[in-house]
């Protein structure tokens, strides 16, 4: 059995640009993109925070430390600079990979710049 597993997300990126004339993609800055082990032209999923708008693309490099988020083509409906947006990569993996596999998560701060990673998202715990 194969399980459909999350390979990678970068976590609260801001959108910086939202060019609907360019050939459609996510460009990603190349330093999010060598953190969270996410390759170029690599499908990805997008989830906008602020509109709940999600959609499926492919990943392109933008400069390494541009802090460039760019949402191209017919995404470029579904997000607008300023947005928040986790963009996210699954793999396929058999039982045995599941047992020894942890995502690589990169959490960003307000300019795109890596904050911190992390192999794990802490379990979310009922409020008292």
């Amino acid at each position: 059995m194969q399980l459909n597993m999350l390979k990678a997300k970068i976590h609260r990126a801001t959108v910086t640009h939202a060019e609907l004339h360019y050939e459609g993609s996510i460009a990603i800055d190349g330093l999010l993109l060598d953190a969270s082990g996410i390759r170029e032209y690599e499908q990805i999923h997008a989830w906008n925070i602020n509109n709940g708008k999600r959609f499926v693309t492919y990943a392109l490099r933008a400069e390494e430390g541009s802090g460039i988020i760019s949402v191209n083509g017919s995404a470029a409906h579904r997000a607008q600079p300023g947005d928040l947006v986790i963009i996210a990569a699954f793999v396929h993996l058999n039982e045995a990979e599941v047992e020894k596999f942890q995502p690589t998560l990169v959490y960003v701060d307000k300019d795109n710049r890596i904050s911190h990673t992390n192999r794990s998202i802490p379990k979310q715990m009922a409020v008292a």
